[in-house]
This record gives C-alpha cells, sequence and structure tokens, in this order.
C-alpha cells in the first residue's frame, strides 16, 4: 500500500491513533489529525507534536473529511458518524490495513468477555513453543507497534474488539469467538448489530481457515453459518460433538480429526474460576491448531496466573485472601467471580451505569450460601439492593463508603481466616473513579496498606 503524499486523516488521537500517524508519517503521508476534543484536553498529543502533522480539534472536527484521500478511524469512533461527512470506500482503520500487511499468520480473538485472557495464553502457549509471536490489538498493544518485525514464520494473536471487527473485510487463518452476549449498545445500537460485528471475524474466512466457536452461547454457536472455515467448537458444560475442545471427568480436552488428547486436569490449572476454562478451551485448541504441542499448552495452563484486574489475587491478609476483578463491568462477570469461590465471600459491589438489568445478579447472590457480606458502593448499589431484596434474604449489606480506603477498611473488618474479599463491581467506574484500571489499583494499594 502507498501512502506517499497521500493526505491522511486519523480521527481519534487515543494510543491506536498515536500509532497509526506514527506509522503514516513514517510512509511519506502527509497526515492530519482529528478530533472532537480540545487540544488542551488530549494527554497523548505529546507523543506527536513534534512530528510533521496538522491537527483540528472541536466540535467540527469533521467538516473538511471528503477532503482526504483516506480516513483512518481510531476504535472508538463510530463508523456510521464518519459516512455523514465522506465516502465509506475512504475509511480505513489499523485493524484492516494491518491484515493487508501482515505477512504471517494471524490468530483473531473476540467475545464479550474473556478475550484478553484467550489472547493472553495463546500467546504464552505460542511463545513456550519456541514461535516467533505477538499480541496486539484491544488489549492495549496497536499492531502497527510490531509490524516491522514480522516475517510469513511469526505467529500474531490479535485481541478484536466489536469496534475493530466492524468494518473488516479479511477474517483471520484461525478465528476464536468466545461468549457472545449484548455490550456497547450505547455505540451499535442494537444487539443485532453488535452481533454482526463481532462475526466479521468469520465471515472472510476460506475453507483453508480454523473457526473456534463456544458452544454454549447461542450468538455464538448460531454463527457457523458465517464462515468457510472448518468449525470447531468449545464448551464447559458438555462434550461437544465433533472437532473442538471441552471439559469432560474433571479434565480439559481436544478432539481434531477425531483423535482425542488430554490437555490438563481442571484442579492443575492456575486460573480461579470454573468460568475460564471456556478461554482455556479455546486458548488450547488455537494454540493447538497452530502448532503447539499438548505438553507446552499443560505447562502454561499450570504457571498462568491471569491478567490484571481479572479475578487476580493481590494479597493475603491475616488469611484472608483479597482479589481485584475490577474488569467486572457487568453483571455476567460478576456472577462468574462470585462462583469462582467456594469459600466465604465479601464482595463489593456497585458503580456508575451501563444500563444493566441485575435481575440475575439478585438471584445468584440470594441463593449463594457463601456470601458472608456486601460492601455496597456508587450510583447503582441501589439498583443491585433491589433485586436482592427481592428474595426476601437477610444479607449483611455496608453502605456509605465514600473512598477505596473506607471500603476496604469495612471489608477488613468483617473478613477473618479463610475469607475472600472480592472486588467484582459488576458496574462501571466513573462516578467514584477515573476508570476500572483506577479503581482496581486503588484497591490493590489499599490492600497492601493492610499489611504494612
Amino acid at each position: 500500500m502507498d501512502f506517499k503524499n497521500k493526505k491522511v486523516a486519523v480521527v481519534g488521537l487515543g494510543i491506536e491513533g498515536v500509532s497509526s500517524v506514527k506509522f503514516l508519517v513514517e510512509k511519506g503521508a502527509d497526515v492530519t489529525v482529528l478530533d472532537e476534543r480540545e487540544e488542551k484536553e488530549i494527554e497523548l498529543i505529546k507523543e506527536v507534536e513534534n512530528l510533521p502533522i496538522k491537527f483540528i480539534f472541536g466540535k467540527d472536527y469533521l467538516d473538511d473529511l471528503k477532503y482526504f484521500d483516506l480516513v483512518v478511524r481510531s476504535p472508538g469512533v463510530q463508523l456510521n458518524l464518519l459516512q455523514k461527512f465522506t465516502e465509506s470506500e475512504k475509511i480505513t482503520s489499523q485493524t484492516k490495513i494491518f491484515f493487508d500487511l501482515c505477512p504471517s499468520e494471524i490468530i483473531g480473538v473476540t467475545g464479550t468477555k474473556g478475550k484478553g485472557t484467550t489472547s493472553t495464553l495463546i500467546l504464552e502457549m505460542l511463545k513456550k513453543q519456541g514461535f516467533d509471536a505477538y499480541l496486539g490489538g484491544n488489549i492495549g498493544v496497536p499492531p502497527f507497534e510490531f509490524l516491522n518485525k514480522l516475517s510469513d514464520q511469526s505467529k500474531v494473536v490479535l485481541e478484536l474488539s466489536s469496534f475493530q471487527l466492524l468494518d473488516l473485510t479479511k477474517s483471520p487463518h484461525i478465528a476464536v469467538m468466545l461468549m457472545v452476549t449484548s455490550e456497547h449498545l450505547n455505540y451499535h445500537g442494537t444487539t443485532e448489530e453488535y452481533v454482526n460485528a463481532k462475526r466479521n471475524i468469520l465471515r472472510f474466512q476460506t475453507t483453508d481457515d480454523f473457526a473456534i466457536l463456544n458452544r454454549d452461547y447461542p450468538a455464538t454457536n448460531e454463527s457457523d453459518i458465517h464462515t468457510d472455515g472448518k468449525v470447531l467448537h468449545t464448551s464447559r458444560e458438555r462434550e461437544v460433538m465433533g472437532d473442538g475442545s471441552f471439559v469432560r471427568e474433571g479434565a480439559i480436552w481436544i478432539r481434531v480429526d477425531g483423535r482425542e488428547k488430554k490437555v490438563i486436569d481442571t484442579k492443575e490449572i492456575l486460573l480461579p474460576g470454573e468460568h475460564n476454562y471456556e478461554n482455556v478451551c479455546a486458548a488450547s485448541l488455537a494454540a493447538y491448531l497452530s502448532g503447539v504441542s499438548i505438553e507446552n499448552i499443560e505447562e502454561v495452563l499450570k504457571t498462568f496466573k491471569g491478567l490484571e484486574h481479572r479475578l487476580e489475587l493481590v494479597g493475603t491478609v491475616n488469611g484472608v485472601r483479597y482479589y481485584d476483578d475490577s474488569f467486572s463491568t457487568t453483571p455476567e462477570t460478576a456472577i462468574a467471580a462470585i462462583k469462582a469461590f467456594k469459600n466465604p465471600e465479601i464482595i463489593i459491589l456497585g458503580g456508575s451505569s451501563k444500563g444493566s438489568d441485575f435481575e440475575e445478579l439478585g438471584d445468584i447472590i440470594s441463593k449463594a450460601e457463601n456470601i458472608k457480606a456486601i460492601i455496597g458502593i456508587g450510583i447503582e448499589w441501589e439498583k443491585i439492593k433491589e433485586e436482592i431484596e427481592k428474595h426476601n434474604v437477610k444479607l449483611l449489606s455496608i453502605e456509605g463508603a465514600e473512598n477505596m480506603e473506607q471500603i476496604v477498611l469495612a471489608a477488613s473488618k468483617l473478613a477473618v481466616s479463610g475469607d475472600v474479599v472480592l472486588l467484582s463491581p459488576a458496574c462501571a467506574s466513573f462516578d467514584m473513579f477515573k476508570n476500572y484500571k483506577d479503581r482496581g489499583n486503588q484497591f490493590k494499594e489499599q490492600v497492601k496498606n493492610l499489611q504494612n
């Protein structure tokens, strides 16, 4: 692709936008950054301000979009918004360009939850086998960062969000589609549009490609008609028909070309929570198809602790284990975290709104015999509490904590040796914290203070 002297607009100056700017400047493009925010609001501008580029800021930032030869959309920028100002064929993204230029096999991973853990597991398995492997995409590493390092022998794992998949016109060699439910409706408008965006990971596959689909979720399972690739299923609930990966008799199994191989006993998997068996099955199968041995897959599963802010054990104080699951911003992920432990639990729940329905969460909490207490925080706590109270259960709940210091202190006073304190809020964080990372980091800091 020849970008030299092309007038290119990079819309949105986030982490990926900065990476796109640097790549395009290096290729000789005439680059202009467009962003709805004012210059003083953009923290990352210092990364590109010394480059030979132009800037357009403010609410009218898209007015001259039609005058550019190419428009590179950052993931958070809505495609239909750009289409109001310029022709669709001019609009592309870093993900689309990367698919065109990448010389390596791509393993793509998408899903409503679990894609970060699954993608990282696959990477670790590939590296354990000795492959020249890279991880990028939605996980926070723009793939342009390692494009120049790739060869036809390299392997690339891409975590792909619905935003990145929305206008994709190529699919990865191995496509992994995890649980797909419903999210980002403020961006997509409808669940149907969201699911359709996810299915682009499959749509452009050929008969030489592989599609790994989670059998346990209807939207994913029913996506098999959208690919020409060989379909393999995963499940933690039942043995799958045909080829795939599944849980049976307390172990993870892989079946390819009708031949079964045991991967690992589930009790030996270091990642906590049965919900992670879904991620383990998908990662193991993708890695195996890509040439990783069962022995190396098993070794990674015995040692992989998980990602930061995802059921992360941050400390043990006086026999009480403290887990940071701040990445849990939906009821579904909080339910999975609650079910991950048999020990008595003190749960920190609540935050800012994502328009979630807490009915199932309330039902699960009311039936869970090991929940000792709940620390209710944020705007959404009242809605969660209403759903719990519908079941006429008496649960100790602590309210009124105004910051993380008070939250952790309250939990520590209730907890005794053998208990689990679990930050799994089921909500966004913006009422009390900058983002989920800030919430999780503050939790860690306060747990560390308990240890001092």
